[in-house]
């Protein structure tokens, strides 16, 4: 059903109103924008993977368009984590106003940072812990401890003279964490206690019953999985997911390997992790890929990014048989990470591929080798119990976590009326406790391919999947623009279509007769000429060999 768009009235002094810009319906792009009494604040800029259908597309952005006039307005933008969906739009918006000011904990700023410096972007940061408070003009900010796949994790409550708000960025309530920093229950006890006016909590397992696994769990099945590795081992993982790094590290140690980091996200992140002391790195684990050459197979462990099945990331490039490294028999590879929806035909290519070349592929499908770093729905009941919220807008999920989310939320109290499955531009007004939905705005895809941003459109893609799947047919024709008589052709050329040119020997005297019945009538036009060839090509094309190519007829006066 398509979104019904209306615009919001204006902003009633002392209410809060509550923006999301991107992570609903989705996973990816979160960006949440909060307004009271004429100033905005930002919680998240990240963004989203292209999928299939959106060939050539590097990345999708938030739309930026209802602050785009207003960024003098911005005091802030808040960075709850430090995972690409939540901080990867963040260069792009500094490029429209770089003074921003960048509000997140050290290893988030950090990895930000590193990134901006990419862009040649110098950023003003402040780095903020859990249990700290901040007053960023009209916005009080405590932000509290949450156990998440990559350390350093935030929520933040925003406290307004409208009322409380805890947004709690992507966060599990994992008990045995492996660096022993829990989700901060006392401090949502404490919130509870004082009053929850608006509660934004993470939806990504809220379909999935009970709790999520612990993460120490996985530690023993890498190290299980490398000790009966004959050859290499290639660990594919996010190039952020510090945690899961620690557990290869440590298991090849164990098992007397080297590590090699692969990629170059991979190596930047871990430097970065392990400098500020979030990665503890034995002596002597780490190894140069230049020198890996230098050891046996059997004693080899490559860390790599690519467990999405990204095209030009390590791993689909060793399946492709495009990478320095040569997967073969005996080799083992384990994707530990989960399918983020919309990657699996990427990801099953990738295993096959390597799969083909004769290599063991140890997944979460068969081996206990990932969990996840979201609060599954257990979890998220446990929170609802705590902060007993007067309202709730559930983020960070396609639409089948939203409403899973949100039916929690009603099983635990929450007035039906007040839980809210929103759409990215669902303008929510808080005040005195009282929650409305009073707008929905009308926003679009932001497409980055290459360096242009926002240039490709919907239509573009669709050109783009014509080409792809369906092929493409040019027909030439050169006519006297007196008599409308055709002088030169058709000359037809096609790609991807068909190779047999005499294919198209059928349809040049039914284009002929198309264009000399529309010279009879009258026509002269250059353009109603090529209208004529593009109808006639496609009615032939689609009735003769149930294609439908993309059609360019050039038409021109002799």
């Amino acid at each position: 059903m398509p979104v019904t768009v209306f615009d919001p009235p204006a902003l009633a002094p002392g209410t809060l109103r509550v923006t999301p810009l991107g992570g609903l319906g989705e996973i990816g792009r979160n960006m949440t924008i909060y307004e009271i009494d004429g100033k905005l604040l930002v919680v998240d800029c990240g963004v989203l993977f292209p999928e299939e259908t959106q060939p050539g597309v590097d990345l999708i952005l938030p739309d930026f368009s209802p602050i785009r006039d207003r960024l003098d307005d911005v005091l802030g933008i808040v960075l709850t984590h430090g995972h690409e969906d939540h901080i990867g739009a963040v260069p792009y918006l500094l490029k429209l106003r770089q003074d921003i000011p960048l509000i997140g904990s050290t290893l988030t700023l950090a990895l930000i940072e590193a990134k901006l410096k990419e862009h040649r972007i110098q950023p003003y940061t402040h780095t903020v812990a859990e249990g700290q408070t901040e007053q960023v003009g009209p916005f009080g900010l405590e932000f509290v401890a949450v156990n998440h796949s990559i350390p350093d994790a935030l929520a933040v409550a925003i406290k307004t003279s409208a009322g409380v708000v805890l947004h709690t960025g992507d966060f599990k309530m994992d008990q045995l964490p492996l660096d022993d920093r829990i989700t901060d229950l006392r401090a949502f006890a404490r919130l509870g206690e004082a009053g929850v006016d608006l509660f934004l909590p993470d939806s990504t397992n809220a379909d999935v019953p009970g709790f999520t696994p612990n993460e120490r769990d996985i530690g023993p099945v890498i190290e299980a999985v490398i000790a009966k590795a004959p050859r290499r081992v290639v660990v594919a993982s996010f190039s952020s997911h510090v945690h899961r790094v620690q557990q290869v590290l440590d298991a090849a140690v164990a098992n007397d390997r080297k590590v090699v980091l692969m990629g170059r996200s991979m190596v930047r992140n871990m430097g970065i992790a392990a400098d500020l002391g979030f990665l503890k790195v034995p002596d002597g684990v780490l190894l140069d890929a230049k020198k890996a050459a230098d050891l046996p197979d059997n004693r080899l462990v490559y860390m790599s990014t690519g467990s999405q099945g990204e095209p030009m990331a390590v791993l689909a490039r060793m399946a492709n048989m495009e990478h320095q490294i040569e997967v073969g028999k005996g080799d083992t590879v384990i994707l530990a990470s989960s399918l983020i929806p919309g990657n699996e035909n990427a990801v099953y290519r990738v295993i096959n591929g390597l799969m083909k070349l004769g290599a063991t592929v140890v997944h979460k499908g068969n081996a206990k080798v990932h969990v996840s770093g979201h609060a599954a729905a257990g979890e998220l009941l446990y929170c609802y119990n705590i902060l007993k919220p007067r309202n709730v807008l559930p983020v960070h999920g396609e639409q089948r976590h939203l409403v899973a989310n949100a039916n929690l939320a009603i099983a635990t109290g929450v007035p039906e009326e007040n839980t809210f499955i929103g759409e990215n531009g669902t303008v929510i007004d808080l005040r005195a406790g009282e929650a409305r939905v009073v707008g929905q705005l009308d926003l679009g895809y932001v497409y980055v391919d290459g360096s242009s941003v926002g240039e490709i459109t919907d239509a573009d893609l669709k050109d783009r999947r014509i080409l792809a799947e369906e092929g493409f047919i040019s027909i030439f024709v050169a006519i006297d623009p007196q008599t409308g008589k055709v002088i030169v052709g058709p000359e037809i050329q096609a790609r991807g279509f068909a190779e047999d040119e005499n294919v198209f020997d059928t349809v040049k005297p039914q284009i002929l007769k198309a264009l000399t019945d529309a010279a009879e009538n009258g026509t002269r036009d250059t353009h109603a000429f090529a209208q004529v060839v593009r109808r006639t090509v496609g009615r032939w094309v689609n009735t003769q060999h149930r294609r439908r190519p993309m059609i360019v007829p050039v038409v021109i006066e002799a």
